[in-house]
């Protein structure tokens, strides 16, 4: 297994490379295409993907990559770089700063390493699983939340009925205390961070959700999909602290 500080010290390289593209196009006239799901796609989505999947094979040219924009390379490598330029694209393309850059390392399909990255905010993520740092401060979830007192977040309500069952997510905001959509990874940072409780997301791809789950479980929460089960083999995420996890899923799946 790779060094864990080699692995985050090359991931905030490729941080520098991102945030350098995107910071040059955050607020300024762009063209916004749409894709085959009919989400956005700028050119710094693209250019910022291009400029990191180029410093990995220049520097691992035996890893994988699999990207939102461009796909997978090497599929088949043990070591595989799941890389998501923009995680909130709508956010951004707003000229709202709560979107973020996604990177995770898997080591036979499992990830070791989630790193997020808050451009605008310049604020850093790093989790492997057993510990988070902000900034290199480690932070947690807050405990001890009663399901009444928590803040719930999700990136998008539509998905909800979408993807899932609608009226149980309802069930659950009458529940809790906030529901609030401050989503895509900054529900996530919200959760890691100490400021939030539980996020929800109906429907998710691997570069949305790889990093997020070293991360909240570095942050001392539990991560699962919308059923219970392993979140690296399912399409939908749903975190919360050790005291509420089992009660949010229950009421989502009762």
């Amino acid at each position: 297994m790779r060094d864990t500080d080699e692995v985050i010290k090359f991931s905030k390289a490729l941080l520098t490379i991102s945030s350098k593209v995107i910071l040059s196009h955050y607020r300024q006239e762009l063209e916004v295409e749409s894709k085959s799901d009919l989400s956005p796609v700028t050119i710094a989505d693209k250019n910022a993907e291009e400029k990191m999947r180029s410093f990995i094979m220049k520097n691992y040219p035996k890893d994988g990559i699999l990207g939102e924009e461009h796909g997978w390379y090497q599929p088949e490598a043990d070591y595989q770089w799941i890389l998501d330029p923009i995680d909130g694209t709508k956010t951004f393309i707003s000229g709202v700063p709560l979107f973020g850059t996604l990177i995770a390392l898997l080591f036979k399909q499992q990830p070791k390493v989630g790193v997020m990255n808050l451009p605008i905010l310049n604020e850093t993520l790093v989790g492997d699983s057993y510990k988070t740092l902000l900034n290199d401060r480690k932070v947690s979830m807050r405990k001890g939340r009663d399901l009444k007192k928590a803040t719930l977040l999700t990136t998008d309500p539509s998905q909800i009925e979408q993807f899932q069952d609608g009226e149980k997510f309802s069930q659950l905001i009458r529940k809790v205390n906030l529901y609030r959509t401050w989503g895509d990874c900054f529900g996530y940072y919200l959760l890691a961070s100490g400021f939030a409780d539980i996020m929800v997301d109906p429907i998710m791809h691997p570069w949305d959700s790889m990093a997020i789950i070293p991360i909240v479980k570095g942050a001392g929460g539990i991560v699962t999909d919308y059923q219970g089960n392993d979140p690296v083999m399912g399409k939908s995420l749903v975190a919360a602290s050790p005291d509420l996890h089992s009660q949010v899923i229950s009421i989502l799946n009762s």
